[in-house]
């Protein structure tokens, strides 16, 4: 659905020339739900304003919905669907008038525009404002309506930009089930940007991590955690006389990297808990050392982006 190759755009500023993106590749499949994870100003936005063909490349080439990025930029349009962060909507107008305007906007009849609206309506839990003025929607069903419009003209793939960008809680976890339900039930491609560590793990199949303009890592989010960090287990012993030797079997059958002991408690890290910890807790019984208690902590996004750039991404949203 999406082939980009050393895709780029330089900015001119009064400090110079400012390289927001620099020689991105990156591939997504027909059906995928897929996540672009970055700071504030690391290029999501930018990279997908040019997949959107509102952002000319400096640089590279891009073939998005069977369509060049560079000689066919309308037959792009016509195929894509795209919901700017800031979204689209006139505070005047309805939220059926303006479905039907968006519809008009790509050549459809009234009649389908109509047809359209209400379907899309009742998918995004809007049927029962469609009379109401945009000005009075809540920020969760004004982000709805933005999806909405994007969807108006039957796009195979969609670009959806920090989707749930100032939600509350809520309205997040309302969304997020929208747009799984935007591949899951109608097949369609997905591909947003974000900044919220939470709702990539949660939603994507995939994650591309972008830093400074350049994509530094990809994979499934569970992929990325593991090749990264591994899990941290943490077990603590009944008696502390038996530590140093609940601390060997874990080293001998766990290769716990990272090993270190305190007072009671051992902690370790291992590459997948789920398959050590069953060997581990069977040797500890055989061996006749008690536990008092044991814990699993899974790595996060966070650790992988601190382990690829070095900083934490939760450091940039504060």
């Amino acid at each position: 659905m999406i082939k980009a190759r050393g895709l780029a755009r330089r900015f001119a500023s009064r400090q110079g020339v400012v390289d927001a993106v620099r020689g991105v590749d990156l591939d997504v499949a027909p059906g995928e739900l897929v996540g672009f994870l970055g700071p504030n100003g690391a290029g999501k936005t930018t990279t997908l304003r040019m997949l959107a063909t509102l952002l000319r490349p400096t640089e590279g080439e891009a073939v998005v919905a069977g369509h060049n990025l560079r000689t066919d930029p309308v037959g792009v349009r016509r195929r894509i669907g795209y919901v700017a962060q800031t979204g689209g909507t006139d505070a005047g107008h309805t939220v059926e008038e303006e479905l039907v305007t968006q519809g008009r906007l790509y050549r459809m009849t009234k009649a389908d525009c109509r047809s359209m609206a209400a379907d899309l309506s009742a998918r995004l839990d809007l049927d029962g404002i469609v009379g109401r003025q945009v000005h009075t929607l809540s920020g969760g069903q004004r982000r709805r309506l933005d999806i909405a419009m994007g969807l108006i003209h039957s796009p195979r793939l969609v670009f959806l930009d920090e989707p749930t960008a100032a939600l509350d809680p809520q309205s997040r976890a309302n969304l997020w089930e929208h747009i799984r339900c935007l591949r899951a039930e109608h097949g369609l491609t997905v591909f947003l940007t974000t900044h919220y560590l939470d709702e990539a793990d949660a939603l994507c199949d995939r994650v591309l991590v972008i830093d400074e303009g350049r994509i530094v890592a990809q994979g499934s989010p569970e992929e990325l955690k593991r090749s990264v960090s591994g899990d941290t287990v943490t077990m603590t012993v009944l008696d502390r006389a038996r530590v140093p030797e609940a601390s060997r079997i874990a080293e001998r059958t766990c290769g716990g990297i990272q090993l270190r002991v305190q007072d009671t408690t051992v902690v370790f890290r291992v590459g997948r808990s789920d398959a050590a910890l069953p060997v581990l807790l069977g040797a500890l019984h055989d061996a006749g050392v008690q536990l008092a208690a044991v814990a699993v902590q899974r790595p996060t996004l966070d650790d992988v982006f601190l382990t690829l750039t070095g900083h934490s991404l939760r450091d940039e949203e504060n």
